[in-house]
């Protein structure tokens, strides 16, 4: 199996979020990624944040939740965040609450199988830990990085880099919404545990070949 597109919950996301987040002055961004999680029928939904963050985004990721009626879990590093994060979303939302786990990445992210929506945010140290030891659902999975305007210099952000080879990226974008989005879509793993390769019993070498598309931000990478 992998991710299928749902218009309808895409759309009813996007119009809840609209909705919930209509005191923030700057909201597209979580009407965007809450129709994204939303539209791929997410079911492990997971998101950083830290003391001081905006709330708009994990606002549209509980609204996407609770269309896909799937989980949707924030990452903190201390007692504070938490704290801090409960009282704004239970202040913004009328929705469920999302689980939050405290500590650092490796810790927090123990456990946490079969994520097929992450969103970490860019300003933060240690989004590339998380990238690292994340564990991506077989259905394949859709990364997100937030305010990635300042790690987008000289194309020098790489979504292999941090993923390591382990996952292969069907598609990546950058969009220049907010303080900018950086977005990967991770493929479909075959049950096997491998990425749809051949199954004969002898190695096949594999060739990937990148493309960067300057004017639109794009990233295209093709298996040959």
């Amino acid at each position: 199996m992998k991710l299928v597109w749902s218009p309808e919950k895409a759309s009813k996301a996007y119009i809840d979020t609209v909705k919930s987040c209509e005191i923030f002055q700057e909201s597209s961004v979580a009407e965007l990624i809450s129709a994204m999680a939303a539209g791929w029928d997410a079911k492990m939904i997971v998101e950083t944040w830290s003391k001081g963050g905006v709330m708009a985004t994990s606002i549209g990721l509980s609204v996407a939740a609770y269309h896909t009626n799937g989980r949707h879990i924030c990452i903190v590093p201390d007692e504070a965040s938490k704290s801090d994060y409960l009282h704004f979303i239970q202040q913004n939302s009328g929705v469920i609450l999302p689980e939050v786990i405290v500590g650092e990445p490796e810790k927090a992210m123990n456990g946490l199988k079969g994520i097929d929506f992450l969103v970490v945010d860019c300003r933060l140290n240690d989004f590339g830990r998380i990238l690292t030891v994340a564990k991506l659902g077989h259905r394949g999975a859709v990364l997100i990085c937030k305010n990635a305007s300042s790690r987008f210099v000289d194309n020098e952000f790489r979504w292999r880099s941090y993923l390591d080879g382990k996952s292969r990226i069907v598609r990546s974008v950058f969009l220049p919404v907010g303080k900018g989005l950086d977005i990967a879509h991770v493929g479909a793993t075959m049950s096997g545990g491998g990425t749809g390769g051949d199954s004969g019993g002898g190695k096949v070498e594999r060739r990937w070949i990148r493309h960067f598309d300057r004017e639109t931000g794009e990233e295209f990478v093709i298996r040959k």
